[in-house]
């Protein structure tokens, strides 16, 4: 699934970082994916895009005046109304940071922490759709939940944006879900029960795969570039990854595909 016109309902559909070191992330990332970064936009607080071949593939933004970035990627998903998925994920014990909320013409954005702790987002699409490829290289690859309490956030996710499970893959570290959108395909994301690693007390986090030729060289220009490695390149049956942050500390992982 490289390009698609428009997200399932419910898939993951956009990403965006928010940072305390603007100027820092865009060459960290220009010169790790070899994205371009677009102007700040002054009526929508200095948010502005990353492309990757003319195509927006993330979002960034700054502090917004007193309220301080927390150097963090955050994952929104498609929802086909937005004031429906906001009734329904406070019902569930999301606690609502931004109700939904129109921006401009391009959609309806709402912002969350679920009952694990895991900051997300939802997004209903008005002009602008979210990202249109994944899977290539430079481009968004996986999402997936970490959390102590896997039963927890796979029974809420279901409930707020109709993921069904697809499949458990089950090992003496973890229990993995995919999971799928209710109107069927491959899935979209995966929650794996953290609890043997997570200290106790850590919150639940997504994190952003994003597809890259090489994961040790990506790795090494990571370092180069003063970012952090967390998890080294490993093979795994889904590729090599491995799992780094920037020079702010916002983490995210590489994964090159098998063969």
């Amino acid at each position: 699934m490289p390009t698609r016109a428009t997200p399932p309902n419910g898939a993951p559909c956009w990403v965006d970082l928010w940072t305390s070191d603007v100027e820092a992330a865009r060459r960290f990332y220009g010169e790790l994916f070899g994205w371009e970064s677009g102007d700040p936009a002054p009526d929508f607080g200095g948010y502005f895009m990353f492309t990757r071949d003319g195509v927006p593939v993330a979002g960034a933004m700054g502090d917004m005046g007193d309220l301080k970035a927390n150097d963090r990627w955050k994952v929104y998903f498609a929802t086909d109304d937005a004031d429906a998925t906001l009734k329904t994920a406070s019902a569930e014990g999301a606690q609502v940071v931004a109700g939904a909320s129109a921006v401009a013409d391009l959609g309806v954005q709402s912002a969350f922490v679920d009952p694990t702790g895991a900051d997300f987002g939802t997004w209903q699409p008005g002009s602008f759709v979210g990202f249109t490829v994944l899977e290539e290289a430079r481009a968004p690859f996986w999402f997936d939940l970490a959390t102590r309490d896997h039963g927890r956030a796979v029974a809420f996710y279901g409930a707020v944006l109709g993921w069904e499970v697809d499949r458990q893959i089950e090992n003496a570290q973890t229990t993995y879900t995919l999971l799928r959108p209710s109107s069927g395909g491959p899935p979209v994301a995966g929650i794996a029960d953290a609890s043997g690693f997570l200290p106790a007390g850590a919150p639940g986090s997504w994190t952003t795969y994003w597809q890259v030729d090489d994961t040790a060289a990506a790795v090494a220009t990571v370092e180069r570039l003063g970012g952090s490695v967390r998890m080294p390149a490993q093979g795994t049956p889904y590729g090599m990854v491995a799992e780094v942050a920037d020079p702010t500390g916002a983490g995210f992982k590489l994964r090159t595909p098998p063969g």
